[in-house]
């Protein structure tokens, strides 16, 4: 397996990736035909995820090769809003009316399953595949809306610890 280069633009950003191995490269870039795409715009994709969590499990994909949520730096703050908005948008044209039963977030490695940034979009979040339930835990799950305070605490010069982005352990991290 090649190493991948890293832009200047973005250092954790892969320009010339493995796109042979890296599944969603292939299907964000269109060389895997049997996805198909519920979204697709220049810069994100949106397919539903093959071993589903929920009745409504979606995943947003950005084409850009970025390795995980903890590659990210205070600049993506669109980028994810972008994906969650994205998420709901999916959601509402699948008929999804409750959004409070809902869950949009992010594998945290080394949970991650495909190394590439994906959001999970899963409704109703009540009603998760009992096989499923436990990857979606307090220590292996970030939700857009801790994601994007982690990434506002590093926009704002704050040095992040990701251990806080999980609040029922903070209080066991001296600062």
């Amino acid at each position: 397996m090649t190493e991948a280069k890293h832009s200047s633009e973005h250092p954790n950003t892969s320009t010339d990736h493995d796109d042979e191995t890296c599944a969603f490269c292939m299907i964000a870039n269109g060389e895997c035909t049997e996805t198909k795409m519920l979204f697709i715009d220049e810069d994100i994709v949106c397919f539903k995820d093959i071993y589903p969590g929920a009745a409504h499990h979606y995943l947003v994909v950005p084409k850009k090769h970025i390795h995980s949520c903890k590659s990210l730096e205070a600049d993506d703050i669109s980028l994810v809003k972008k994906m969650a908005e994205i998420g709901r948008s999916v959601l509402k044209s699948n008929n999804v009316t409750d959004f409070e039963d809902i869950s949009l977030g992010f594998h945290v490695p080394p949970y991650i399953s495909v190394p590439h940034l994906h959001l999970h979009v899963l409704a109703p979040y009540s009603k998760l595949n009992i096989k499923t339930e436990y990857k979606f835990t307090d220590l292996s799950y970030l939700t857009v809306e801790k994601l994007l305070h982690a990434l506002e605490m590093k926009k704002g010069g704050g040095k992040l610890k990701w251990i806080n982005c999980f609040p029922k352990y903070e209080k066991n991290v001296e600062s």
